[in-house]
């Protein structure tokens, strides 16, 4: 687990949080990770918080994975609730 913790938008995590334009190139080290090229929009819905601050969680086209959230210019907020709310096992595993 990256976190113990993390901030979505609904309960489920399932609503968008942000969006933002990647400001370079990233490969992440596996599967947990969405990889992208500068400039590509990055959909955010949720956020790790604890001891993992720095990872968001998002898509980019039809993958899904974590990413460091200082590569990302936010360019739209969908939601300013954030809810706070346990990690789950299944929130760090590869499909």
């Amino acid at each position: 687990r990256f976190a113990e913790r993390k901030r979505c938008a609904d309960l489920e995590c399932s609503m968008l949080m942000c969006r933002g334009k990647a400001m370079r190139d990233f490969k992440g080290p596996d599967c947990r990770f969405v990889n992208f090229k500068k400039g590509e929009a990055v959909y955010v819905y949720y956020k790790l918080i604890g001891k993992s601050t720095e990872l968001w969680a998002g898509s980019v086209g039809s993958d899904f994975g974590y990413f460091p959230k200082d590569l990302l210019e936010i360019n739209h907020n969908y939601s300013n609730e954030e809810l706070e709310l346990p990690t789950d096992e299944t929130d760090f595993v590869c499909f």
